[in-house]
Parts: structure tokens; sequence; C-alpha cells
């Protein structure tokens, strides 16, 4: 007996579409031309506001959707919101190492990501709507989805952890070939004229590498919330809000991360859950809220017992 074919289903019709598109590069115009029109430091407090102003916007968002389509499409916008958040912590170690590597000062950062959040956009789009088009035609993807999650969560459940060496990376080699560069910044300029010709600063450079690890993370995070729906519209928009948030979360909690020891396993346990959702989606049935539940205890109960041994370690410390 074949497994019935997957019906891809969508709430968002073009109008639909074309709103979402026009708010999203109205909040990018008023960050960047706007509220951080100038190049300075974020400081904590400021990232921590802005971070919940994203936040509070999702769940705005999420509201609108329960209101209009319903609680079961408001909990898996939810639900891919959480994972796509959740699954962006490793990004946010590279970024410190690719400013680290590339020396980027802090007041130049916020335009770094910028762009390089900006310009995932347009790759998560390309992801998602490519990977809605293949699941249309082929449906027996969704159990090889499944199969790479549960591969990829087992993996990163038992792998320990390494050091990310961005300058040591294939990528970065190629791009220091392809690219004719300069270790000059001059503001905020991506590209400078040297001896007549054009030149990439600095600030290029970490955005390409920025871009290439947005790629590579995608690779989990997109596959990952087909897991939980599979209509695009609810797809893209938790993906691109959970973007939206990542610069400031980055400035305000990059540094306390390492305290969250455990989460890792958590995120691990998560991808393996979906994919074993995915596996079996055509002969057993995961409703969204069980599917939510499910996502909140694992990554709540990793971060809380992550604060816990922390605790102990450090009062048990020769210091405490």
């Amino acid at each position: 007996m074949h497994p019935p074919a997957l019906a891809l289903e969508t709430v968002g019709n073009p109008w639909l579409w074309l709103g979402f598109l026009v708010l999203v590069l109205v909040l990018l115009a008023l960050d960047l031309g706007v509220f951080h029109r100038r190049d300075e430091v974020i400081r904590a407090r400021e990232a921590l506001g802005w971070t919940a102003v994203w936040a509070a916007l999702a769940a705005v968002f999420a509201g609108f959707v329960w209101w209009r389509f319903g609680a079961n499409k408001a909990i898996e916008f939810v639900t891919g919101y959480l994972i796509e958040q959740s699954l962006s912590v490793d990004n946010l170690f590279v970024f410190v190492l690719v400013f680290a590597t590339f020396a980027i000062p802090p007041k130049l950062q916020h335009r770094v990501l910028f762009w390089g959040i900006t310009t995932a956009f347009v790759l998560r789009l390309v992801m998602i709507v490519g990977g809605t088009a293949l699941l249309t035609r082929f449906h027996w993807l969704i159990y090889v989805f499944g199969a790479f999650l549960v591969v990829t969560g087992i993996r990163i459940f038992f792998h320990e952890e390494q050091e990310h060496h961005p300058e040591k990376s294939v990528a970065f080699r190629v791009l220091r070939r392809l690219v004719p560069s300069t270790s000059r910044m001059e503001g905020h300029h991506f590209f400078l004229v040297e001896n007549g010709r054009r030149v990439a600063t600095p600030l290029f450079l970490a955005l390409c590498m920025i871009e290439v690890s947005d790629v590579v993370f995608a690779l989990d995070s997109v596959p990952a919330i087909f897991g939980i729906t599979l209509d695009p519209f609810i797809v893209f928009t938790s993906n691109i809000f959970a973007i939206m948030g990542l610069r400031s979360l980055y400035f305000a909690v990059a540094q306390l991360l390492r305290r969250f020891e455990y989460l890792k396993a958590g995120l691990a346990l998560v991808l393996v859950f979906i994919g074993l959702k995915m596996v079996v989606s055509s002969w057993v049935h995961v409703n969204a809220f069980a599917s939510l539940g499910v996502v909140v205890a694992l990554l709540g109960g990793a971060m809380g017992y992550s604060l816990w041994r922390t605790r102990r370690e450090e009062a048990g410390s020769p210091e405490a």
C-alpha cells in the first residue's frame, strides 16, 4: 500500500504574500534608516529592548493568524518560530568568530548583520518555495527530510563541541582568491578604490561569511519547519520573524549563551522528534498543539538544566 500524496494547502493568497513582504521592507527601512542610521555600538539594554520588540511583533502576527485562520495555524507559526529561533543560536557564535577574524569594530557590526540577514530573506524564500515545489511533486521527499533530521539530531547529540575557525574554511579561501580585497576599512563602506581598482573591505568579506553560515544552518532549520507545517506561507513568515530578531539577540546575549551548555542536546532531540514525525506522517498524525508542547518541553528543559548546572558549578568553585 502506497502512502497518500501530500496535500500542500496554504492560507497565503497573493495579497497576503505581498502585504507581508511590504511589512518586512517597511520594518527594515525603519530599522536602518531611522533607528540605526548612525554607526554606533549596540548596548545590551538597547539590544534587549529590540529583542522584545521583534518578539512582540511575532506575537501580534501569531494573533492575526489565529484570528484569520484559526488556532491550529497560529500554533504552527509559533512552533516554527521557536524552532528557527533556537536553531539560530549556533549562528550567534559564528557571528562572534567572523567579526573577530576580520577585526570588525563593534559599531559596524549591526550594519553587517543588517545586510547579511536581509540577504538571508531572499535565500530563505528561494529554499522554501523550492522545497514546497519538490514536496508537491515528489511526496516521498518528506521521508528523506525526516531521515535527514533524525541523523542530524543524533550526530549533534553525540558530537563533541569543537572550536570553529572561519579563516581555515574552504569558503574563506575561495572568497580570498575570487574577490580582490584590502585590510583597510573606511567608514561602513563594503568596497574601496585602491590603485585604480575596486577592492572589498573586511566588512564585505565578513558579510559573505555570514551568508555562507546562514545557508549551512538553513539546511537544518527549513526542513525542520516543514516537519511542523507544509504551508509555505506559515513556514516563510515564522522563519523571517525569527531571523529579524536574530541581530538584536546577538547583541543582547551572545556572551551569555555559553551558560546554556545543554541547549545543543535539547535542539538535537527536537530535530529527532520532528524527523520521526515526518517519517511516520502518512500513518500517524501528531497535531500542532502536541508538537508545540514537545518542542517547548525539550528546549525549556535543556535551558533550565543548563542554568541549574552552571549555578551549581559556580557555587562550588574556589572563587565562590
